[in-house]
């Protein structure tokens, strides 16, 4: 069985420039908390989507256990839209509301969940019978577990925390079995 932790990022300082944009304070007090959380899974590989509050919402278990990140781009935010949206709520409500539409820019629901699912899946296999954590978005890790099961939906996201975590429990390239881990500290 490979068992692959989505760690959605921690709360972030909200800047436009998504590569670079850092955890908040209370990111990084949560991000010392998903460390907590995960040391106890004997992880044997973390990776992360190239932009920063993703890595460092994982680079503490990295760190734990002597590991570098492995950067996978297939892990980014799907792209909403190529300048900002004046109405972020209406903006994911079309795109799920249509799995093929996109905004002038941006990925569609299709397009995106097929770049992450790629992700996965060379996860899977480069990875097989590990215990990999993945510092990801919210956005995407919904799209990617939608493939795999349509119960993961806008809604599902909209009950997402910052951070979240959740294990995919693959037999091959064989989702088994997808629970959650994380319960935020008090």
């Amino acid at each position: 069985m490979t068992k692959l932790y989505l760690v959605r990022h921690a709360h972030s300082m909200y800047t436009p420039e998504e590569l670079t944009r850092p955890l908040s304070e209370r990111g990084k007090r949560d991000a010392s908390y998903v460390t907590e959380r995960l040391k106890g899974e004997d992880i044997d590989v973390v990776c992360s989507s190239p932009y920063k509050r993703a890595v460092e919402t994982v680079e503490g278990i990295a760190v734990h256990i002597g590991q570098k990140i492995k950067v996978v781009d297939e892990m980014r935010e799907r792209t909403l839209s190529g300048s900002p949206v004046e109405d972020f709520e209406e903006a994911i409500s079309l795109v799920w509301a249509d799995p093929g539409f996109s905004l002038e820019g941006g990925e569609s629901n299709l397009t995106a969940q097929k770049r992450g699912v790629q992700g996965i899946m060379n996860i899977v296999e480069e990875y097989n019978g590990k215990n990999v954590v993945i510092g990801t978005h919210g956005n995407i890790m919904v799209l990617i577990m939608n493939y795999f099961d349509e119960s993961y939906d806008v809604e599902f996201w909209k009950g997402l925390e910052m951070p979240d975590i959740y294990c995919l429990t693959f037999e091959n390239e064989y989702l088994r079995d997808v629970s959650r881990i994380w319960a935020q500290p008090v």
